[in-house]
């Protein structure tokens, strides 16, 4: 049983921290949040069961977590995460980590005079697609791996996919973007779906970046990810084959070529009577990935963001990092660039930053 306190808990992004919790209470117990208005709070407490405070410092005065999620971004988000180490509480931080470049260095720079036990939930990589496709990349089949396209998240979720693919640290980038306005019709939001219909004006983001060796591609369109109407896509592309969404050929030393397909597999379907839930994915007979938390009926976010719990939870217990603050920052960084890029339409040059180099 891992507890964990939780900042921010009425807040859209909190709430899927207490899902996760209730649809797995042998792994997961929240405990305790910080909601500043008490309303809201009362309100958090006959829905979910939690004691919730309103400041920090009421909710460690009563509760004894493991570590701490803080929920809220920006600068208020910076504040929680340097209190919180300087009294050194392990804290999952909920993306981006801070609104901008010197708020960010000046974040970095005061965790690590710190010490501080900073990990970051940004999901994304740990989607249960992504993490098959990045089983396949792991096993060497598809060669050394020279370009990716990414068309699922914006900015620095995008960029996080972008880098993983391509096995990318802090290295220099050369950016190429461009914006194409259109319009189509009005789709699910988050907060819920469209109420009439009507046609809205919309923004596709395209950037190019040359990472000397490889190419990532970055393609999204506002609230593409919950469109009715547009579909996600992620592609890689190795020397022996390629991922194209679900599809993957590969041409191995032996001149056989295979076209395979990444295969999710579901329980509960037509005569199956073990609950509905994700087993895993396939790909030809091998699984490339196994849901960790089956049976528990969660969709690919919560999923995600259970992995992100699972994982900060060995990390305060020894654990090897999984994403940190120098992880999040180069997401966020490279993001900045992108919409640079796009505003003043020239070749943007995002250069080793100061947390990529101390690394080094």
């Amino acid at each position: 049983m891992v507890k964990f306190s939780l900042i921010g808990g009425a807040g859209f992004r909190a709430q899927y921290f207490l899902r996760i919790a209730k649809a797995l209470p042998d792994r997961f117990h929240v405990s305790g949040m910080v909601v500043r208005d008490e309303a809201k709070g009362r309100q958090m407490e006959a829905e979910w069961g939690t004691s919730t405070y309103r400041t920090l410092d009421e909710l460690l005065a009563k509760e004894t977590p493991d570590f701490v999620v803080v929920a809220v971004g920006g600068s208020s988000g910076s504040e929680y995460l340097l209190k919180l180490a300087e009294l050194g509480v392990p804290v999952l931080a909920e993306t981006p980590p801070a609104s901008d470049l010197n708020e960010l260095e000046a974040l970095l720079d005061r965790a690590a005079s710190l010490n501080a036990r900073i990990q970051v939930a940004e999901q994304y990589q740990f989607h249960p697609v992504q993490q098959a496709r990045l089983a396949l990349l792991r096993s060497g089949k598809l060669g050394r791996i020279t370009e990716a396209t990414v068309s699922i998240s914006h900015m620095y979720h995008g960029v996080s996919l972008i880098r993983r693919m391509l096995g990318k640290s802090f290295e220099e980038v050369r950016i190429k973007a461009m914006r194409f306005d259109s319009e189509w019709v009005q789709g699910p939001s988050r907060s819920g779906p469209p109420q009439v219909d009507q046609i809205v004006a919309m923004q596709r983001d395209l950037a190019w970046l040359d990472f000397g060796d490889a190419l990532g591609i970055y393609d999204f369109t506002k609230d593409q990810h919950r469109s009715w109407i547009r579909s996600n896509h992620l592609s890689v592309r190795g020397e022996r084959g390629e991922i194209f969404d679900q599809r993957v050929l590969l041409q191995p030393e032996d001149l056989i070529p295979r076209q395979l397909e990444l295969k999710r597999v579901n329980k509960g379907e037509y005569e199956n009577q073990e609950g509905y839930f994700l087993q895993g994915i396939l790909c030809g007979e091998e699984w490339l990935y196994t849901n960790p938390f089956a049976p528990a009926r969660l969709y690919d976010d919560e999923i995600a963001i259970a992995a992100c719990l699972q994982q900060m939870a060995d990390y305060i217990s020894g654990g090897p990092a999984f994403y940190g603050l120098e992880e999040a920052a180069q997401d966020c960084y490279l993001g900045w660039q992108i919409e640079r890029a796009i505003r003043t339409g020239e070749m943007v040059t995002a250069v080793k930053p100061s947390w990529g180099r101390s690394l080094s």
